[in-house]
């Protein structure tokens, strides 16, 4: 590595979303052979929810309305998400994951975080913790950098 801390840091991330972005093609492909890896954010933010307005898909995927409209159509066709009314306003529907879906997402992220727990067993705990620590106070602060720029 060079001298400049966040040189080296920015390598380091590059290559780090390079090996994700491979990672989440192939969990993907796990879920359906047809699904789109571009997709898989989606599903694991429904993962984490009952059902979702529309507009918070848009908010926390950071994409266009129209782009997640077409991985919402793509989702539903392969039977792994569903639209339902919006209880709140019956003009709306929300998103949510299908039973299979749910089963599928599920399969696939236990057996990833049973490869992170291989390759983190000879790592200490705390290490994990400040790890995950750090990582968060980085999106912080890429999330507040954001808000402000123009």
């Amino acid at each position: 590595m060079g001298s400049d801390p966040i040189t080296d840091l920015e390598a380091e991330l590059a290559d780090f979303w390079r090996r994700g972005r491979t990672r989440t093609r192939q969990r993907a492909r796990a879920i359906d052979a047809r699904l789109d890896p571009t997709c898989y954010p989606l599903l694991v933010l429904l993962s984490r929810h009952d059902a979702v307005p529309m507009s918070t898909l848009i908010h926390k995927l950071e994409l266009e309305k129209s782009t997640v409209t077409r991985q919402i159509d793509a989702v539903v066709r392969l039977g792994l998400v569903e639209r339902r009314p919006d209880p709140e306003d019956a003009r709306a529907r929300r998103v949510a994951l299908t039973e299979l879906g749910r089963q599928r997402l599920d399969e696939v992220v236990a057996s990833a975080v049973a490869v992170w727990r291989e390759r983190l067993s000879l790592w200490d705990p705390d290490d994990i913790r400040t790890l995950t620590r750090l990582l968060r106070r980085l999106d912080d602060s890429d999330q507040q950098a954001r808000a402000t720029d123009p």
